[in-house]
């Protein structure tokens, strides 16, 4: 997925087009296990937990399937991010996809998630940190929701192959919070990479 960037001067382990471009475009919860998430004027941020009243907040594992196979497991998906550009992608294959209903949290612009490295801290508005632990592994409720809207091979539109043949999962990034904090639409986001050498994100 590409976005638009911007060369600037920037300091060790930042993401120059991050501190430039990069921008919250909507915030999304729910307190019930479904798979969309409702649209918020702000969420809350909730160190070591994740989203304040939304159902996957929580020290331990709180995705149903994690939690069936070991409930003792750490929370490592108490955020979900996806890039609003990935929702332009499938609207161009005839998809119609809005912020929070393939299930995210925080709905990004201007900021290429799949490229960043394990570690990522994105601070996301004055206060929140987020980091990053892996790749959100697209599973069969995403073709559901694409059969509700009408059509299907959703699920296939959110994959892809690289140059190598390696699967690409294009449904967005997890992170735990580190820091907490409120965000909004319109926030800024800026990108801080770990210190090398970097690891490829990975399905959580």
């Amino acid at each position: 997925m590409k976005v638009h960037t911007e060369e600037v001067e920037s300091g060790p382990g930042e993401l120059p087009a991050a501190a430039i471009t990069a921008q919250v475009q909507a915030v999304s919860r729910d307190g019930a296990h479904r798979f969309s998430k409702t649209p918020q004027p702000a969420v809350r941020l909730l160190a070591g937990l994740g989203i304040e009243h939304d159902a996957h907040s929580g020290v331990k594992v709180q995705h149903r399937s994690r939690v069936a196979a070991d409930p003792s497991q750490p929370n490592l998906r108490q955020v979900h991010l996806i890039a609003a550009e990935l929702f332009e992608e499938l609207s161009a294959q005839g998809f119609r996809v809005g912020a929070g209903q393939l299930g995210e949290n925080i709905t990004t612009r201007g900021l290429d998630l799949l490229a960043l490295p394990v570690g990522t801290r994105l601070h996301l508005g004055p206060e929140a940190v987020v980091e990053l632990t892996g790749l959100r592994n697209p599973c069969a409720q995403i073709e559901a929701f694409g059969l509700v809207q009408g059509r299907n091979g959703l699920l296939a539109a959110v994959l892809d192959r690289d140059a190598a043949g390696q699967l690409i999962r294009k449904a967005g990034v997890m992170g735990v919070v580190l820091v907490s904090g409120e965000v909004r639409p319109g926030d800024a986001v800026r990108a801080e990479r770990p210190p090398p050498p970097w690891r490829v994100l990975e399905r959580v």
